[in-house]
């Protein structure tokens, strides 16, 4: 399937369900497994809930967009937060069965956009550190290693339940306006 037409809209409250549904269908379980972002051989359990996306979008510091069809279908998302002189990237998902059609790519300019809307000069985010081939897709998107490594949260549920030993590493984005 092609890329539809999207665009971008920050999300509320009443997103919520339908981001639910995204985020796990993306990350976990048998649903993940369409797409190449799985972490369902890592991890058990869910990745997000509505509790903790309501806590999300309840952050004035946070800022999750979508990526959604003329229709209003939500394709994608992604979570940026605010954090100093620039942003922290989380939660970027692309429905499964659409991944490898773009809609990443365009999420990743749209945080990039939204950076130097705001006059953040960096993009921050973790990546689990044994998923090298998304290292690698980040990188081929100009973020680079610092070289930085920060713990997984092992004993939390909230995070998902660790089949092994996971450590986060951090990478950054320079954003020149």
């Amino acid at each position: 399937m092609s890329k539809p037409q999207l665009f971008i809209t920050k999300a509320d409250f009443s997103d919520v369900s339908a981001l639910n549904v995204l985020v796990n269908s993306a990350y976990r379980g048998e649903s993940s497994k369409k797409g190449w972002t799985t972490e369902a051989d890592l991890l058990d359990g869910v990745r997000t809930t509505e509790q903790s996306l309501t806590e999300l979008l309840s952050d004035p510091n946070s800022n999750v967009l979508l990526a959604k069809d003329t229709n209003g279908t939500l394709y994608g998302c992604v979570n940026l937060q605010l954090k100093g002189n620039g942003l922290y990237l989380g939660m970027l998902t692309v429905d499964p069965e659409l991944q490898g059609g773009g809609i990443g790519k365009f999420l990743l300019a749209e945080a990039d956009s939204f950076a130097k809307t705001n006059n953040k000069t960096f993009i921050e985010m973790t990546v689990i550190s044994i998923r090298e081939e998304l290292i690698a897709w980040y990188e081929r998107h100009g973020y680079s290693k610092t070289g930085e490594r920060r713990p997984f949260p092992m004993d939390n549920p909230a995070f998902g339940l660790p089949k092994q030993f996971l450590e986060f590493i951090v990478l950054n984005k320079t954003i020149n306006s």
